[in-house]
């Protein structure tokens, strides 16, 4: 296993080096002048040049890349040129409204998606089971900007009023202040350190900071405004996630194994859960760590219909605002963490199956 998780790590690094130099050359490809975006059509030529030449934008591509490279080998992400803020910073206070976003929407996608497929197997052919794939495959086919604005005005406008009603933007309502943890319990650290940007990194988590600091309407208001942009989000997957264990599920209940064990008489209960769904969970882990990927791409439409200031937000202001620092770290952590994911998803299948861990 050590082994195999040296080669994978390894084997990543080819992996993000592709995505930087796909990433930088996309961002410098964008149609439309830096200078121009962020001070506006009527800047002058003298200042343009003087922007760029502090922003480094006038010196050769491949000196550009070369600078970039070594800041990235060091941890440093550049300042934003919109924000005039390190990219860092950004990241601590915006990736966790992501991976909140994130971590619910797919959530949601497989708590209702593993069982909706479970269910339609078992139902094969019934009204159930078509009732399920006609639905997921209007979840697949429907936009999540559309589906958004949907959800925004049937919960929002038309459920006004009523125990039903939900934000349709922001993330906390107007007057609550999530206090940071670190406030709460006077611990100490020097300002500017990694130390101090870890603590502000985790009490941006309102969800699980509202837990520790045992703020409850907190806590209940951050859920509220998750659960519009998490529905939206959690459509494609859920759906993918249901049809692929509708189809692992069918596969593996024709398996003799799964005969024999119910001519011996075995509780269908023990043979679905036991023995086909056990068995059918390789694919059903994979098309979950894919999902990732899908969840971050819908982030930037989700975040940006919803109000919520992520990364997918940021990213789609990035580029319409040439803001390259922002465009090529945030590409990067993303990347990372779809990296990762699938790490995780590839370590998980010698736990799933012994056969795979001893080979």
């Amino acid at each position: 296993m050590t082994k195999f998780l040296t080669r994978r790590t390894l084997s990543a690094i080819p992996v993000l080096f592709g995505i930087l130099v796909v990433t930088f050359a996309l961002a410098r490809m964008i149609p439309g002048d830096p200078c121009k975006a962020m001070l506006g059509e009527k800047a002058t030529q003298e200042t343009c040049d003087r922007f760029m030449h502090d922003k480094g934008f006038d010196q050769p591509i491949p000196v550009q890349f070369g600078v970039y490279m070594r800041d990235v080998i060091t941890g440093d992400f550049g300042n934003s040129i919109r924000f005039n803020r390190s990219v860092g910073e950004i990241l601590v206070e915006r990736l966790p409204v992501t991976m909140e976003l994130g971590a619910i929407a797919l959530l949601l996608a497989v708590i209702i998606g593993i069982p909706a497929g479970v269910l339609s197997a078992m139902k094969r052919n019934s009204a159930i089971d078509v009732g399920t794939m006609v639905g997921a495959n209007i979840g697949v086919s429907m936009p999540v900007f559309w589906l958004g604005l949907l959800l925004a005005y049937v919960f929002a406008l038309l459920l006004k009023g009523t125990p039903f009603w939900l934000p349709p933007t922001g993330r906390l309502t107007a007057g609550l202040v999530a206090t940071p943890f670190y406030e709460v319990y006077h611990l100490a650290f020097t300002p500017d350190t990694a130390k101090h940007r870890l603590f502000q990194f985790i009490s941006n988590f309102y969800i699980f900071n509202s837990i520790i600091t045992a703020n409850g309407e907190v806590l209940k208001d951050s859920i509220r405004h998750l659960i519009l942009p998490a529905m939206a989000l959690a459509t494609i997957p859920l759906a993918i996630i249901a049809r692929m264990t509708r189809s692992s599920m069918l596969d593996t209940m024709n398996q003799d194994y799964v005969r024999t064990a119910r001519s011996k008489g075995l509780r269908e209960r023990s043979v679905i859960g036991g023995h086909a769904f056990r068995n059918s969970l390789l694919p059903i882990v994979t098309i979950i760590g894919l999902q990732l990927g899908v969840i971050f791409g819908g982030a930037v439409l989700t975040e940006t219909i919803f109000g919520l200031a992520g990364v997918g937000r940021t990213l789609f202001e990035a580029i319409t605002a040439r803001d390259f620092p922002i465009i090529q770290g945030f590409t990067l952590v993303i990347a990372l963490g779809y990296v990762l994911a699938n790490l995780l998803v590839d370590l998980s299948y010698g736990f799933i199956d012994p056969r795979i861990r001893l080979d």
